[in-house]
Order: structure tokens, then C-alpha cells, then sequence
């Protein structure tokens, strides 16, 4: 799975995303911002849920972003973060590689509306020295505008 997979993905939608490989490591908001040149609120960090129904779902929000649990209830009932394996498990791919992208198992994905604060951002890209720039607009289109509001409030929103 995972970087093949995220190619196949894009290319079954016949769009022409390159992917970012590097030498260093981007497992973690703080080395992808670092890696890439950008602030932490541009790296789109993708976070599984499971939620009291037993349903899994994705959530794509800023890198610095927190998650707000009264929010997160208020939208989707009780739910927790799932560990490493089981993400891995059901994504294909590597905790720090994870990404809404070419999974293992159909998930449904929400973006949280925190991304909106960025034209354009990074998320991984199946691997753990990966990621790819891909614009709001065009994540929000192929997750059917799933947009949820479950982070916390950033004091400084960014300019796009």
C-alpha cells in the first residue's frame, strides 16, 4: 500500500499530484514543517477516530490544531483515537505516513474546518518521508465537502 497506493488513487482520479519524497524523516508536524518550509498549521495531519457506534473515521485538520472535545461530541458522538497498529491497520499506512489518500479499508474522511485557513496544504503522503501540496479546494472536492468544526479555536489564524 501506502506511497503506490496514494499514486493510484490520484491517478484513478486522473489528477497529476506529485509526491514529495525526502531523505529526513516527516513523521511529525514539528520535522514535515521543518522539512518543508512551512509553519505547522500548513502540514494537514490525518487522525482516526472510533467512534462509540464502532464506525471509523478520518479527520484532516491544521498540524497545530487540538481537538476540542466538546466539539468533537457535538459532531459526532463519543469517540477515541485509535493506536498506532490499528490505524496502520486500516489505512495501510505508517503511523506518521497517514494520510485520507489510497487506504486499505474505505473510510469516510471529514476535513476540519481549520484547513480552510490555508489554500493550499501538505499532508503525508503514505510514508513516513512523504507528503504532497494539494489545495483546499481541491482536498475538500474529493472528500464530498465533509467539512466538520472539532478543533480548538487557533488565537492567530494564518494568512493563505
Amino acid at each position: 500500500m501506502s506511497l503506490h497506493s496514494v499514486r493510484e488513487f490520484f491517478a484513478a482520479r486522473q489528477l497529476d499530484i506529485a509526491i514529495i519524497e525526502l531523505e529526513t524523516s516527516t513523521a511529525t508536524v514539528a520535522l514535515a514543517a521543518a522539512a518543508h518550509g512551512v509553519e505547522p498549521g500548513r502540514i494537514a495531519k490525518t487522525l482516526a477516530f472510533r467512534l462509540a457506534d464502532r464506525q471509523v473515521v478520518l479527520l484532516v485538520a491544521r498540524g497545530d490544531a487540538r481537538i476540542d472535545n466538546r466539539k468533537f461530541r457535538d459532531a459526532f458522538g463519543k469517540g477515541r483515537m485509535l493506536p498506532g497498529d490499528e490505524v496502520e491497520a486500516l489505512t495501510g499506512h505508517p503511523v506518521g505516513g497517514v494520510c485520507p489518500f489510497g487506504l486499505a479499508t474505505e473510510l469516510p474522511v471529514y476535513l476540519d474546518q481549520s484547513l480552510q485557513d490555508f489554500d493550499e496544504v501538505l499532508p503525508a503522503a503514505g510514508a513516513v518521508h512523504s507528503a504532497l501540496r494539494i489545495s483546499t479546494a481541491t482536498l475538500a472536492a474529493l472528500f464530498e465537502q465533509r467539512w466538520v468544526d472539532v478543533c480548538q479555536s487557533i488565537n492567530s489564524p494564518a494568512t493563505a
